[in-house]
């Protein structure tokens, strides 16, 4: 058992008494000192008369609604953190709960495991929550060739960072088509950026060795859990420099306009913490290229920065697209890259329907194109296509767990084309 001093006070709040005891016992085993309550009718007494730093608050209860009382204890006493139990939950409550100010949220039935690391993290003692374990996966690409290695400039040491407080945000699953929304927390630092379920006792961290599928989206899997449509909101947690995160949400990440843009706006909101603890680039120092018989190509090359150039090369009214990006901040990238939706062809969507896929595809979240003109939208820039190829890539690129330097040059690729090259580089530089 753990030493803790007398002030950490939890107060557990829920009408079921075997709930209360099976969470009282391993609270207590870890050193803390644990109250109890049957219902909300006397929370906010006891909150002023024994001080506890946490309330594990149930949702369903007699006499008292937990997210009103939840509401009147922020309102009342805000220094006091609390994480809502639900054996009803669902992202729709869990996004609403978070957005009154709740610590976070959690399922019954209780994995005490999860339940411990939550509550660690909510007095702000936790150790890196832990993701999948046990031998990485690997990958082999179509060709690899390796240029004349270099002398690069040695990798800068950068500042970790996360998120100053909690935020959420709600939208709709693009393949799958069901409503959904991601909550974001911050994190220790070295603990990474992990994906969970609502009760976050499993993780999958947003790495290459946990991809799961990379057709028309990159998709982690781990035991137990699936998260689909990660590359956009990857891509700015790239160009932001977040490092730690638990991201939790339910299958997908929501689509939103079919951009990044909403993404860069819910980062901010929730503020960005330097941390004190260091990491370093990963820094490019020979080419890795992978190409494919359909004249497909994607390789990077050793560069004093980060950038990709795109070409594709597609049916009207698209054509022949060229851009070039070279990352000089959060800001260029919000200007510059966010801002692109994602595209598709009207003769592609029944194919893709039968396939269970874009579900959730609206004329509000993509650019919808037949085979002469562009059916919903004017384009927020005129080559918005590769732009939109380019925020795939910083996305996908940050599944090497670190940010990059050097300079990706792309024809005609998608996410299987980069996750082949992320593999080769991971497997060239023994990272």
């Amino acid at each position: 058992m753990r030493e803790k001093s007398a002030e950490t006070t939890i107060l557990v709040v829920d009408d079921e008494e075997g709930i209360r005891e099976s969470v009282r016992e391993v609270l207590s085993d870890e050193g803390y000192r644990v109250l109890e309550a049957s219902d909300g009718t006397r929370v906010l007494d006891m909150i002023r008369a024994e001080r506890p730093r946490l309330v594990l608050l149930d949702i369903w209860m007699p006499q008292v609604d937990g997210i009103g009382l939840l509401k009147e204890i922020k309102d009342q006493e805000p220094e006091v953190n609390v994480i809502m139990i639900s054996g009803h939950g669902n992202i729709h409550t869990a996004v609403t709960a978070t957005k009154l100010g709740a610590f976070d949220f959690i399922e019954k039935p209780l994995s005490l495991d999860g339940l411990l690391l939550t509550v660690r993290r909510a007095l702000g003692e936790s150790p890196p929550m832990r993701g999948e374990s046990g031998k990485p996966k690997t990958g082999k690409g179509k060709r690899r060739s390796r240029g004349t290695a270099r002398t690069a400039a040695p990798a800068q040491s950068l500042k970790q960072k996360t998120l100053k407080k909690s935020v959420v945000i709600s939208g709709q699953g693009l393949h799958s088509g069901i409503k959904t929304g991601v909550i974001l927390h911050p994190l220790p630092p070295n603990s990474g950026v992990l994906f969970s379920g609502i009760s976050a006792d499993t993780s999958v961290p947003a790495h290459v060795d946990y991809v799961g599928s990379t057709g028309y989206a990159t998709s982690l899997r781990g035991k137990g859990i699936v998260v689909g449509t990660v590359e956009h909101f990857l891509a700015v947690l790239h160009s932001y420099g977040i490092s730690n995160l638990l991201v939790k949400m339910q299958g997908e990440i929501p689509i939103m306009d079919g951009s990044a843009l909403e993404f860069c706006h819910l980062i901010e909101e929730g503020g960005i913490q330097e941390q004190e603890e260091e990491w370093s680039e990963i820094v490019i120092d020979r080419t890795y290229r992978i190409d494919q018989k359909n004249g497909e190509s994607i390789s990077i090359e050793p560069s004093d920065t980060f950038g990709v150039r795109y070409v594709l090369n597609y049916p009207k009214p698209v054509g022949v697209q060229e851009h070039t990006y070279v990352f000089k901040g959060p800001d260029t990238f919000k200007e510059e890259i966010a801002p692109a939706r994602t595209f598709g062809f009207l003769k592609d969507i029944e194919k893709l329907e039968k396939l269970g896929l874009v579900n959730g595809g609206r004329l509000s979240n993509c650019i919808l194109m037949d085979n002469e003109k562009i059916l919903n939208t004017e384009l927020r820039f005129a080559d918005e296509f590769a732009r939109h190829k380019i925020l795939d890539i910083i996305g996908d690129f940050y599944l090497l767990g670190r940010p990059i330097r050097g300079m990706i040059t792309a024809r005609m690729t998608g996410h299987s084309d980069n996750i082949a090259l992320l593999r080769e580089i991971r497997k060239g530089m023994g990272l």
